[in-house]
């Protein structure tokens, strides 16, 4: 790669959950890297915040209804003639309790979201793609994905199938000159996180920072957070042509977590 080149140069990326957090901060650095990315989300006024950006364009959509996602990847084709990357990021946390204590209703909202949300991308994209002959499909999954932790059963289960569905697919599409790699992101400070630590210190009669300290910064490597911009630069390596032989991967963005 030449130095200072923009690494996505007449590439165009779809990035779901665009509107915050880790999502927001793909779409951005994707951007800069000469990408036109549309970002997807339920929420139109988070969108159209970060689409104010040059190279991003607000696309309403929950990709838990496969009818949306398909007028996303038709209004992709039908606006820039391709799409090169697809960004599975929308998700959500799910309940936080023992599975003997878990509201199911809440558990079937995040399997819908995470997994079948994932699901619906991953099928249009794969289809695209391969016609294609060539792009990069990125699935954020979760440390949790690798491992599973108490009161997160939920989370744990969709970040795991996520896992196998990108190791899956990669075989699937990798004939057709397609990657499919997961992300594994740690401790990722921002307003998801915040709001579960709220949650969970409520649960567990806790302080939000000793549950800092003790679950999330003490026990890394680093002794501190993930940010949102580290992950995107670890997507931006997977979307690019540098990972040009990376595929069925998951790759840990987690500040040595181990």
């Amino acid at each position: 790669m030449k130095e200072n080149a923009r690494r996505l140069d007449g590439q165009v990326a779809i990035v779901t959950g665009g509107g915050s957090g880790i999502g927001a901060a793909i779409a951005t650095l994707f951007a800069n890297n000469g990408a036109q990315v549309v970002i997807a989300g339920r929420t139109l006024s988070l969108l159209e915040g970060i689409a104010e950006m040059d190279g991003i364009h607000a696309f309403q959509c929950d990709v838990t209804s496969i009818e949306q996602v398909s007028e996303l990847f038709q209004f992709t084709q039908s606006t820039y003639g391709q799409l090169n990357i697809l960004v599975n990021n929308a998700g959500m946390s799910g309940p936080v309790n023992p599975i003997t204590d878990v509201d199911i209703g809440e558990f079937r909202s995040c399997v819908e979201l995470n997994i079948f949300g994932s699901l619906n991308c991953m099928k249009f994209a794969g289809q695209t793609m391969s016609s294609a002959g060539s792009g990069s499909i990125i699935n954020l999954s979760s440390l949790m994905g690798l491992k599973g932790y108490p009161a997160r059963s939920a989370y744990c289960a969709t970040k795991f199938a996520i896992i196998g569905m990108t190791e899956a697919m990669a075989r699937e599409v990798g004939p057709a000159g397609v990657r499919v790699n997961a992300l594994c992101p740690g401790a990722v400070s921002g307003e998801l996180m915040d709001r579960l630590l709220k949650k969970r210190a409520l649960e567990e009669n806790r302080s939000v920072d000793e549950i800092v300290r003790q679950n999330y910064t003490d026990v890394s490597a680093l002794k501190r957070w993930v940010s949102p911009e580290e992950v995107a630069t670890a997507a931006l390596f997977l979307a690019s042509d540098d990972a040009s032989s990376v595929t069925g991967e998951r790759i840990k963005v987690d500040a040595g977590r181990f």
